[in-house]
């Protein structure tokens, strides 16, 4: 007999950062030219475009889109936003008198400006150029004596996010595939992570279904603007889902990137097959919901297909790994759990992740 209390659906979602995502969205090609009339609706009239040096001429360029509502650009970031770059960076901004953030490029920008952000609580709006998602969120990741931590607050949370998928037409078939495995491994974290609401739930269903969906579509034809906008797409419900909150995926890839210098890209796709096989045991339900979208029943067997499809690394010998390094990384990442992982986050599961990651098998 079932009993009709403890049959009722039961939820309650994190408040703060967590569950938070921007309140405008402007998505389209061509968009980017709408930056200026984004700005004047925050009513800003100081605006410093932060940028990669790699993407020095697009901030230059959005620069003279604003107008005399910007008041410089500032192309230093790089990635896994170091803490010194970002405190340099918070005092150029003061300095410039700037009363907003417009930050295009990757993660490495988008996570500057949160950086400049956390504590000056500017108003950002992002453009996003790769497809990871992260421009959706209230998280960071700042590199602090050579180990990445998360870092949770509502004043890193953009106003606006404007994609254009015209932008990203230039990125590379191989930095396409390692950006699509972060949004995809935001998706995996984002449906189990015990932090998160349905409505991020949902958007990690469906975006995993169009992220796969979509960097196929990219490695085939890169120049396909329509390829573009779909991956895109899924990039932004990557990042709804992420919103929800995050886990061992992320503490695993950001020990690979925050200590090991792993590209974030790479460092998502070379722990998600493992790190999904893993939990899996843990959250069964949500890890099936996610592998149905994709045709599957072996979700960590089909991402670990997928990495070998678009030539990006199973193993983490691939990425420059040595097996000397594999305790160091299981400590670290368990010393920056937060708690939010479906299966336990001990030193012994995490170093069996990290072995399974290593050698490279199909799980």
């Amino acid at each position: 007999m079932t009993n009709p209390k403890t049959d009722l659906r039961r939820f309650s979602s994190r408040d703060g950062a967590f569950n938070a995502t921007p309140a405008r969205i402007v998505f389209g090609a061509g968009s980017a030219a709408t930056v200026r009339d984004e700005v004047a609706r925050l009513d800003r009239r100081k605006a410093l475009v932060v940028s990669t040096p790699g993407r020095k001429a697009m901030a230059e360029d959005l620069a003279a889109r604003l107008g005399d509502r910007a008041v410089g650009i500032l192309p230093t970031a790089i990635s896994q936003v170091p803490i010194e770059l970002a405190r340099q960076a918070r005092a150029a901004a003061s300095d410039a008198g700037a009363d907003c953030i417009v930050a295009i490029g990757g993660g490495a920008s988008v996570g500057l400006a949160k950086g400049i952000c956390l504590e000056l609580a500017l108003p950002i709006v992002n453009i996003p150029t790769t497809d990871s998602g992260s421009e959706m969120t209230a998280f960071c990741g700042i590199t602090i004596d050579g180990v990445k931590i998360m870092h949770e607050s509502r004043n890193m949370l953009a106003h606006t996010v404007i994609y254009d998928p015209e932008l990203s037409l230039g990125l590379s078939r191989h930095n396409s595939a390692a950006s699509a495995l972060n949004a995809l491994a935001h998706c995996v974290d984002g449906i189990y992570v015990t932090s998160s609401s349905p409505i991020h739930q949902l958007a990690a269903i469906e975006g995993a279904k169009v992220v796969v969906k979509g960097i196929r579509a990219v490695w085939s034809d890169p120049s396909s603007l329509e390829a573009r906008s779909e991956l895109l797409y899924g990039a932004y419900l990557a990042g709804a889902a992420l919103a929800g909150g995050f886990a061992l995926q992320h503490g695993l890839a950001h020990t690979l990137g925050g200590s090991y210098k792993v590209p974030h890209g790479n460092a998502h796709a070379v722990a998600l097959p493992y790190v999904t096989a893993y939990n899996t045991t843990f959250a069964q339900k949500g890890v099936g919901i996610v592998a149905r979208s994709l045709g599957t029943d072996n979700l960590a067997g089909t991402i670990h297909d997928l990495l070998g499809e678009l030539d990006l690394p199973v193993r983490l010998p691939d990425v420059g790994i040595g097996a000397d390094a594999l305790e160091r990384i299981a400590r670290i990442t368990v010393d920056t759990d937060n708690g939010l992982n479906p299966g336990p986050v001990t030193y012994e599961s995490v170093l069996g992740v990290v072995k399974a990651a290593f050698a490279g098998d199909r799980p």
